[in-house]
């Protein structure tokens, strides 16, 4: 090789030695007639010394030539630093240069190549083989590598195999919308991309493996925020003849193993469990955040026939208790009632009561209720005198979701959602099924293959709105990290599951009927869980963005700007297509 050493090993013990690096110039000092490089590399950064009267003069000369991430290669004595760094690994020493030079010149970056950079987001992603060079990025991408080997150590550990499955299927009409892909040899039929290896990894399991694995891309054609991606990644997993207890020990198992080795964070208990109906009365959301308290209390029946029609009229009155929170101002109260009145969290106001640290307290509606009505009030909140109350009104699911959203907008005023801070979660029993008013139909809260509970099978004829599923989700800091389900594997059930979700015979055997087929031959109870990898690193990296973990992410509009796609083709594969674009749709 060019190098006998990384620029991130060298250390006192190797003083005297005569070493050979290469790599980026991070920067140039000048001092006239005394030059330092500081020369950098994946593995870290070493200082070059080149003194007037020591070093040659055409090595000075060429070291006055570099610019800012030039690539180089250097050879000398390592000696002891005067002034040592004690924030580098290799900052005790540094390498006296006798050999110097230049593998590639640089233009000038558009942006530093520094922890804290100038360069803005859509700058850094259109030259992301630069970004990749900052440490900072560099780090995300070596944690998504270790977690993906000690995934791969832990899995292989408890006999899972790890097997590729197709990328290019059939398209299916549930979940969210497919990228599809034309097939010129079969004009005018396409290939979908998976939003998942759900079917395959079933058929896996038909086919007797027992136990696979894949740490899988997956592809959604969906909007786009922090925690997502056209192309996502998944720790894709299935066992046969397995219990929901049994996935769930099994995989609570991987995520104590990835935290003790990656993070050195060990859980003394077991992982919590919740049911889905109170996680959605305690926390008005299924995927709670257990970091910090404020669980709902539900005030109904303290509150109604008082005259004020806002809790008279309501389904449900239930607030949360803010600890410390009593110094709130008007100013901030009235932020409050604006941030519950906006149309995504659609409450329409919001009452508090402030209970001061003299023991009086003073509340928004103090015209309907007296001071005894409040103290009672406390006591149902359990609060203490320095506590702020606030309370939401109206319909149920609605009203809970918008105090759920409320209580994360206070964690966070208050920095509770410590990012250093792990408290998991399992919800479980969610229901099978939800109904939509504007299609009149139910649609799978999971997925088609998700099974009932097997003591609420009967209700499927009878009520399915009660039936619940034998699913689960992964639940970190308030991010759903992954979720599964025993799985149907009975081809009755199965079609019965299809023609509760507006399937005809027709169209499940179309969609499905290779799955159902199977099921024919021998199909072993099964069951599984897929969890989102890009939200498990970033959430181990502490940020919300999962594109921060990602080599080569998109943009929020799917793009990449980097490449820049996607983009038009030529119209001659449009013609081995059988395409015709439409210019109203076309790229403007």
């Amino acid at each position: 090789m060019l190098r006998t050493h990384t620029c991130g090993e060298l250390s006192m013990k190797n003083l005297g030695e005569e070493v050979r690096l290469t790599g980026w110039v991070q920067r140039v000092r000048d001092k006239g007639g005394l030059v330092w490089i500081d020369l950098r590399d994946r593995y870290g950064i070493t200082q070059l010394v080149m003194e007037e009267g020591v070093t040659e003069p055409g090595i000075l000369q060429l070291a006055g030539t570099f610019g800012r991430e030039y690539v180089i290669e250097a050879g000398g004595e390592v000696i002891e630093r005067i002034s040592k760094n004690p924030k580098l690994a290799t900052g005790d020493i540094e390498v006296r240069v006798t050999v110097l030079r230049l593998l590639n010149a640089s233009k000038v970056p558009p942006f530093t190549i520094e922890d804290q950079t100038d360069g803005g987001e859509e700058l850094r992603m259109k030259y992301r083989y630069l970004d990749l060079r900052r440490n900072t990025v560099k780090q995300n991408l070596l944690l998504r590598h270790r977690m993906a080997a000690e995934t791969r150590k832990y899995l292989d550990a408890q006999q899972f195999v790890e097997v590729e499955t197709p990328v290019l299927i059939v398209s299916t009409p549930e979940g969210a919308r497919d990228f599809v892909v034309p097939s010129r040899m079969n004009p005018g039929e396409f290939y979908a991309l998976p939003q998942s290896p759900q079917t395959f990894k079933q058929l896996l399991m038909v086919a007797g493996m027992d136990r696979y694995y894949q740490i899988v891309k997956c592809f959604r054609d969906e909007d786009l925020r922090a925690d997502r991606q056209p192309e996502f990644t998944q720790i894709d997993c299935e066992m046969s003849f397995v219990t929901q207890e049994d996935i769930l020990n099994t995989f609570e198992g991987m995520v104590r193993h990835l935290f003790r080795t990656i993070k050195d964070v060990g859980f003394e208990d077991a992982i919590p469990r919740m049911t889905y109906a109170d996680a959605m009365k305690l926390y008005g959301s299924d995927k709670p955040d257990l970091r910090f308290d404020m669980v709902f209390k539900e005030i109904s029946g303290e509150v109604k026939n008082h005259g004020f029609p806002a809790f008279d009229q309501a389904e449900i009155v239930v607030g949360i208790n803010v600890s410390g929170a009593a110094g709130y101002t008007r100013k901030q109260l009235d932020e409050l009632t604006d941030f519950v009145k906006k149309p995504q969290i659609g409450s329409k106001g919001l009452v508090y009561v402030r209970y001061h640290e003299d023991g009086t307290l003073k509340s928004s509606v103090d015209k309907f209720y007296n001071n005894d009505d409040l103290k009672n009030w406390a006591q149902q909140f359990d609060a203490q005198p320095g506590d702020l109350m606030l309370i939401l009104a109206g319909d149920t699911n609605q009203t809970r979701k918008a105090l759920g959203s409320l209580r994360l907008e206070m964690a966070n005023q208050l920095g509770l959602r410590d990012p250093n801070v792990f408290s998991p979660l399992w919800v479980v029993d969610f229901p099978l099924l939800e109904w939509d008013e504007e299609s009149r139909r139910f649609y799978a809260m999971h997925h088609p293959f998700t099974s009932p509970k097997p003591e609420d099978i009967a209700l499927l004829k009878s009520d399915p709105r009660q039936v619940r599923a034998n699913a689960y989700d992964l639940v970190i800091n308030g991010v759903e990290i992954g979720g599964g389900s025993i799985r149907i594997h009975n081809k009755e059930l199965q079609q019965k599951m299809f023609e509760i979700l507006g399937f005809t015979p027709e169209l499940a055997q179309a969609q499905f009927g290779f799955l159902m087929n199977a099921f024919e031959y021998g199909a072993p109870p099964h069951g599984g869980i897929a969890l989102g990898f890009d939200r498990l690193v970033s959430l181990f990296g502490g940020s919300d963005s999962i594109r921060d973990y990602i080599a080569f992410p998109k943009n929020n509009a799917g793009r990449d700007v980097m490449i820049d796609a996607p983009a038009p083709i030529a119209q001659q594969q449009l013609d081995e297509l059988g395409l015709i674009v439409k210019k109203e749709v076309g790229r403007k």
